[in-house]
């Protein structure tokens, strides 16, 4: 299986009803949909709201204007947008695409040094002499890592990690599955039911006028839950795969991966060169949360930051120019599948605002929601918030979409704007699973597992969290005011 997520072959005496079931290749899967979106463009209506610039915490913002909605003439796409559209993408999704070209290469110079199998080495060493270590592992680093999905936003940052955790938990007795899910869910977690986040929830609610990180308790008891059901599921796993490594989903990728790659025993020291690569890690991740936190990098400055990391722990792993080179381009070429990938998953909304047809969109469901019971106008809210999410993921682009049409809507429907932020924001929990998540293509195409594999393994997931968020959007509209 490579980079694209392309299916490997699974043992049939495992699963042999796959054999029947030659499920396609990911970019065939998400050019797929860009023809569907392109068939749906030829049929619904195009329409637009009107736009203002508002003042945000986040900046100036450009907003819809509720109740502007007007049907526009009709906007026909031709087939070349089948085409164009992809390229499009490319353009658009310029800036993550060279973000994912950047991290492949470093990771590739970074690995290469052979600092980070010794690294892994000594830390098993280390947990194999304390047992009662291992068990706070999962929970311990997940916890980080849904801090930073929960206070800045942490999303595309962790898709390096798990090229280190990947193997980190095969050591451990796990598979794949595990080792991805620690900094991809952990962060998954945060970003979804964040407390703080200023992308998701500060600027939904600036938009919608509602106090800037107000409602802070509530979010606070959500982060604990929502954190605390992934890491559950996650170590529930962990545990069936090692004590049966068989039924692991991702068994015969594992397997490849120690014949390319295998462990060797034994506890081996390091040397100079493997503690200053090491040191210099840390430091850049250090550097990392310092800059997004302090400075506001945005993923321009993080791919600028890999990029010098990648050279710089080249040279002190001891490889020369022209080697650290060859890796570089490399680990970059390792992306290009996934690149691919994230352009035909940006196609769908170039298809969609080309053709004016993301407002009728809005204003259809809004419409709907206006006629039902008070009682699951939030449910409904966050379903519809899920649909849109399929299309944008980025959560600031998506509250500035939504949000001048939810609040209002939420006055007219009896509960209140602070309810409408939370069901917006709640629809993150299922982005780990949607293959038009340039996120989740990446994660799976750094991990190299297929999306058809982590899929079956996350649905179970996905329907616990859609229930808890129902669950949890009950007491803000039957119980309390929330404001």
């Amino acid at each position: 299986m490579n980079r694209t997520g392309s299916a490997t072959a699974v043992p049939p005496e495992r699963h042999s009803w796959l054999k029947r079931l030659h499920m396609p290749h990911t970019l065939v899967v998400v050019f797929a949909l860009v023809i569907l979106v392109l068939a749906l463009s030829w049929v619904v209506p195009s329409g637009q709201y009107q736009r203002m610039n508002v003042q945000t915490s986040a900046g100036v913002r450009s907003v819809t204007v509720a109740g502007t909605y007007q049907q526009v003439p009709k906007v026909y796409l031709g087939p070349q947008m089948v085409l164009m559209a992809p390229i499009k993408g490319f353009l658009d999704g310029a800036l993550l695409i060279c973000f994912l070209l950047m991290i492949g290469g470093s990771f590739a110079i970074f690995q290469e040094t052979g600092a980070v199998e010794f690294g892994i080495r000594r830390l098993t060493a280390s947990i194999t002499r304390r047992p009662y270590l291992e068990g706070m592992i999962i929970p311990a680093l997940m916890v980080v890592f849904s801090l930073g999905g929960s206070v800045f936003g942490m999303a595309e940052e962790t898709i390096p990690f798990v090229i280190i955790f990947i193997p980190l938990a095969r050591s451990l007795g796990y598979d794949s599955i595990v080792g991805a899910s620690i900094p991809f869910l952990g962060a998954a977690a945060g970003f979804a039911a964040a407390f703080f986040n200023p992308f998701t929830v500060g600027i939904a609610q600036s938009i919608s006028g509602v106090p800037l990180y107000s409602g802070l308790v509530y979010r606070l008891i959500t982060w604990v839950v929502g954190t605390a059901v992934i890491i559950a599921y996650v170590m529930r796993y962990a545990r069936k795969v090692k004590r049966n490594p068989e039924i692991s989903l991702v068994l015969d990728i594992d397997r490849e991966r120690e014949a390319v790659q295998p462990h060797s025993g034994g506890d081996v020291g390091w040397d100079a060169r493997h503690v200053a690569t090491l040191t210099l890690f840390v430091v850049s991740m250090v550097l990392l949360v310092v800059g997004v936190l302090k400075w506001q990098w945005y993923i321009d400055q993080i791919a600028m930051l890999f990029f010098g990391m990648g050279i710089v722990l080249g040279f002190a792993g001891g490889m020369g120019p022209s080697r650290v080179a060859k890796t570089f381009v490399t680990g970059a070429k390792d992306m290009v599948g996934v690149v691919f990938i994230v352009a035909c998953a940006r196609a769908l909304l170039v298809i969609a605002q080309d053709a004016k047809i993301m407002d009728t969109i809005l204003y259809g469901t809004s419409r709907l929601l206006s006629a039902l019971p008070r009682g699951v106008i939030a449910q409904l809210m966050f379903l519809i918030q899920c649909v849109i999410n399929f299309f944008i993921h980025s959560g600031t682009a998506q509250a500035a979409l939504t949000m001048p049409v939810m609040a209002p809507l939420a006055d007219l429907t009896g509960i209140t704007r602070q309810t409408a932020v939370y069901a917006y924001q709640l629809c993150e929990f299922i982005n780990p699973i949607l293959p038009t998540s340039a996120v989740t293509m990446g994660v799976l195409g750094a991990a190299k597992i297929p999306w058809d594999r982590w899929a079956r393994w996350f649905f179970p997931l996905m329907l616990i969290l859609v229930v808890l968020s129902f669950l949890l959007l009950i007491p803000p509209v039957l119980f309390f005011q929330w404001e």
